[in-house]
């Protein structure tokens, strides 16, 4: 039996041995360090609908492996041929320690990065405790078959974390628990085990529409739909090209990601910071002002931002970022001076957005 941490094969496994595998399978992901764990069938073909409806609209701006990838992934078996269950996690990230978001986002010679990022690259520490799942998994059953997932492939995350019970869907898409608000990171493991599933939650946004009405861009055009093209997370992180400059200014200094829309959600109040020790805080980018990093050479930004997803977005667009940043920030001749410094930079969409922001501090 399973329960007795026997080994079994998938071919003989009961409805009780998978039912008990189950409730092994979520107490093996809280010792792992996942504050939840669940299960969800593959049937996502209600949300198929929606996908395809967003991507006709263009949300996704130039995510083009949005568009490549298409109903794959709506379809988990069209990526892992014998998928029927998905195994959702989530793990918490708030690093304890980093100076109040609010204080960063209205002092606008800071740079404000998203908290999920002011550690180490989420990718890595998530596929890593996934793996080692598995293997638990592995260990108890022969012929166990699975995949595991964390943000890397076309897989609808935030649907399968919500079938699994892990939480809902809020306005600002985002996946929503009640006693972590949107605080975490999601990874799945795909498997052709047929294991209980678990009850989806319901809905406790409300009429609260809190999210929609701070986001600086108006992003959230609907409740559960956003435009990624005017995210300031997508702007800052996905999209490559410039900035549309009618969005510069609304950007603020937010120069990696944005959490407004997480951080007045009556949710978040009941969220905890992470034990984690990796999602701590890194190189002060909870509270660096934006001259310093600008200032940054392009070794200095490879070495210091080694092991995190900032580093995904290259040097380049770290500089458009953070030019967008100082041209909005308070005036000062270091605010100028550093700007000026770039003005000849090798990039040509450097330039553009130092040039901007040079023209956004002449007209003030």
């Amino acid at each position: 039996m399973i329960g007795a941490m026997q080994r079994s094969a998938v071919a003989y496994l009961s409805p009780a041995d998978l039912a008990e595998l189950a409730r092994q399978i979520k107490r093996w992901g809280s010792e792992l360090g996942f504050q939840g764990v669940g299960i969800a069938d593959a049937d996502l073909s209600e949300a198929e609908a929606r996908l395809l409806d967003w991507l006709g609209q263009g949300f996704h701006g130039e995510m083009d492996y949005m568009a490549r990838h298409g109903v794959k992934r709506a379809r988990p078996a069209a990526l892992v041929p014998g998928t029927v269950r998905v195994i959702a996690a989530r793990m918490n990230y708030w690093p304890a320690q980093a100076r109040d978001s609010w204080e960063v986002v209205r002092d606008g010679g800071r740079a404000f990065v998203s908290r999920y990022a002011t550690g180490r690259d989420y990718h890595t520490v998530l596929r890593k405790r996934l793996q080692r799942l598995a293997d638990r998994v592995s260990s108890a059953v022969d012929g166990f078959r699975y995949r595991a997932f964390t943000d890397s492939a076309p897989v609808m995350e935030v649907e399968l974390a919500q079938k699994a019970g892990l939480g809902w869907r809020g306005k600002h898409t985002l996946l929503l628990n009640r006693t972590a608000g949107s605080y975490f990171f999601l990874g799945e493991i795909y498997t052709d085990l047929a294991l209980p599933v678990d009850k989806s939650q319901e809905d406790h946004c409300g009429t609260c529409r809190k999210c929609m009405d701070i986001c600086p861009t108006r992003a959230i055009v609907a409740p559960y739909q956003l435009d990624a093209r005017r995210c300031i997370s997508y702007l800052t992180i996905e999209h490559k090209s410039a900035i549309p400059e009618e969005l510069r200014s609304m950007i603020g200094n937010r120069i990696y990601g944005c959490d407004d829309c997480q951080l007045v959600c009556p949710w978040s109040r009941f969220a905890g910071p992470s034990g984690e020790p990796d999602f701590a805080v890194r190189n002060g980018l909870d509270d660096a002002t934006l001259v310093e990093l600008f200032g940054w050479s392009e070794t200095e930004f490879g070495d210091r931002l080694a092991g995190s997803a900032i580093r995904r977005i290259g040097y380049e667009r770290w500089l458009r970022n953070l030019a967008v940043g100082l041209g909005n920030a308070p005036a000062s001749q270091s605010v100028v001076a550093a700007l000026r410094a770039r003005a000849d930079h090798p990039s040509a969409l450097v330039r553009e957005h130092v040039a901007w922001a040079l023209a956004q501090h002449r007209e003030r």
